[in-house]
């Protein structure tokens, strides 16, 4: 009686034994080789964006500011002749502020007042760009600020950058695999970063002009869009 209940508890322990070897196995952990890595391709932008200021001066606020608005209309109206659209055009910020002259011992005295009154204008052919800051020029602006080209469409762009980022990561596991004396496995994890494209440095030229002008030259340059890549790979160490 005794024998066949130390081999029946063989019979339960058995099983117990290879359940706990696989629990081990399961809980080992894999070894891994974790890559970093970033892909960059060039995109020719076709838009831009540029912010148009008139700036006026007046002795009274009022005044300052419908000189600005008469200035500011007759901007706005050449624009629209070379084809701009409502949509294409925005208030981007509106500031009055006082000019005040400082002498010693006296409280400060206003002299005038300023008026800007800035416009951003988004245009959606570069041949325009040029024709654009000549007419906003010739019609009463004086300030120029913040010209930036940009790509419209970057998608297919974004994904050759995303092809070869991933190519680059997986390059960089295989030799860190062969370098440690292994083999690369299957990919085990991939996290896409966000995608940031470095705006293209444009050559940008503005001169006083009397009666004979030249054509304001613009050259938009090239942008780069960088895409990110971490991966995880499990690694097969040699046997």
């Amino acid at each position: 009686m005794e024998l066949r209940l130390i081999a029946v508890a063989g019979l339960f322990l058995a099983p117990l034994r290879g359940q706990a070897q696989d629990i081990r196995t399961a809980l080992e952990p894999i070894p891994q080789i974790a890559v970093s890595a970033q892909h960059e391709v060039k995109v020719s932008p076709d838009r831009a964006t540029i912010q148009i200021s008139v700036q006026t001066r007046a002795v009274t606020a009022a005044a300052a500011a419908s000189q600005n608005a008469t200035k500011l209309q007759s901007v706005l109206a050449a624009l629209r002749a070379l084809g701009l659209t409502n949509d294409q055009l925005s208030t981007m910020n509106y500031n009055i502020h006082p000019d005040y002259v400082h002498r010693e011992g006296r409280e400060p005295t206003v002299t005038g007042y300023n008026v800007t009154n800035t416009i951003l204008a988004d245009i959606r052919q570069l041949s325009q760009v040029g024709p654009v800051i000549d007419a906003a020029l010739s019609q009463g602006a004086n300030m120029m600020t913040s010209l930036q080209f940009y790509a419209s469409n970057t998608e297919a762009a974004r994904r050759t950058a995303l092809a070869g980022a991933i190519a680059k990561a997986r390059a960089d596991a295989e030799a860190a695999a062969r370098a440690a004396g292994g083999s690369l496995g299957q990919l085990l994890d991939i996290t896409v970063g966000a995608q940031f494209p470095r705006p293209p440095q444009p050559m940008f030229q503005l001169q006083a002009r009397m009666a004979a002008r030249a054509d304001t030259p613009i050259q938009p340059g090239q942008e780069s869009l960088i895409v990110t890549v971490s991966t995880r790979w499990r690694f097969n160490p040699a046997r």
